[in-house]
């Protein structure tokens, strides 16, 4: 199979267009390597203005300030805030309860992935994913410019379902392992019975700007089940067996608004950011409006 092909099983091709005008933002100013780069493929040399200095031999004639020069006689060289390239890295859940709804959770985290990605790629951000369940593994590795789209698009197709959840393990050699600081897209479901909590310490606010991309099912946020039933869990081969009624069914809208409320609260108090998506949302909504409301693009 072809490139092309695997790229339209995750993106339509008009969709892709569509990103091309977009940008990836952080809240954050980070230490790139190509300083200004961003920034001036749109403008030019037109960067941010922050300060003067007095001119010295050697110095760039563009940047005197000649109107000053006229009212006060004085050589001042203007001082400019450069715009850096930024590091983005894509987390991605796919553990066992991430193989779940349709299209899957897992699917749907991965189109998320491949349409932030490649609006990032073609803005000369370096870009890394991620997948990890009980461990981390590097699926495609930091890379820059547009011609790494189609190896971006690759990796994510073949990315495939793992074992069960460990967000606690994979964070810490997530951290172990990356030495760059940056934006960090996570896409889960965020169900680890080991608890969140202390996941996120790993996460420094002086070394990543934190992005939580929560997805559910649509079964999931309002199930359909009626009468007895046996209840599997994906990842750790446990069952129950229940009976299904409309206060059984109420009891679960009541824990499952908690779970989300608790999570929603955590990234409040700790700077995070977080937006939920269900797998029926459709991804050009989430991207094109969500996200862009959200302001992680524009």
């Amino acid at each position: 199979m072809s490139s092309t092909n695997k790229t339209i099983s995750l993106l339509e091709p008009d969709f892709i267009k569509s990103l091309e005008s977009l940008n990836l933002i952080s809240r954050k100013i980070f230490k790139g390597l190509l300083k200004g780069e961003r920034r001036s493929q749109k403008k030019g040399v037109s960067i941010e203005f922050a300060d003067y200095r007095d001119y010295v031999q050697g110095d760039d004639l563009r940047c005197l300030d000649w109107n000053i020069f006229g009212r006060l006689d004085r050589l001042l060289l203007k001082l400019f805030q450069e715009e850096e390239d930024l590091n983005i890295f894509f987390l991605i859940d796919n553990s066992l309860s991430m193989d779940f709804g349709t299209p899957s959770k897992f699917f749907y985290a991965k189109q998320v992935a491949a349409a932030l990605g490649y609006i990032a790629l073609n803005n000369l951000d370096r870009v890394g994913v991620y997948t990890f369940s009980s461990q981390l593994e590097e699926i495609f590795p930091l890379s820059r410019g547009k011609q790494s789209s189609w190896k971006l698009f690759d990796s994510l197709e073949q990315a495939s379902i793992s074992k069960e959840t460990n967000i606690y393990e994979s964070f810490r050699h997530f951290a172990l392992r990356n030495k760059h600081r940056g934006l960090v897209v996570v896409l889960s479901d965020f169900m680890d019975p080991q608890g969140l909590e202390n996941a996120f310490k790993f996460f420094s606010p002086r070394k990543y700007d934190l992005f939580l991309v929560q997805i559910l099912s649509q079964e999931e946020v309002d199930p359909s089940l009626v009468g007895d039933i046996r209840l599997m869990d994906a990842e750790w081969e446990q069952h129950t067996d229940l009976s299904i009624s409309d206060e059984l069914l109420q009891k679960y809208q009541f824990v499952l608004k908690g779970f989300l409320e608790h999570l929603r609260l955590f990234c409040h108090k700790r700077d995070i950011s977080y937006i939920f998506s269900t797998n029926q949302i459709p991804l050009e909504e989430l991207i094109l409006n969500y996200l862009r409301q959200f302001g992680l693009l524009r």
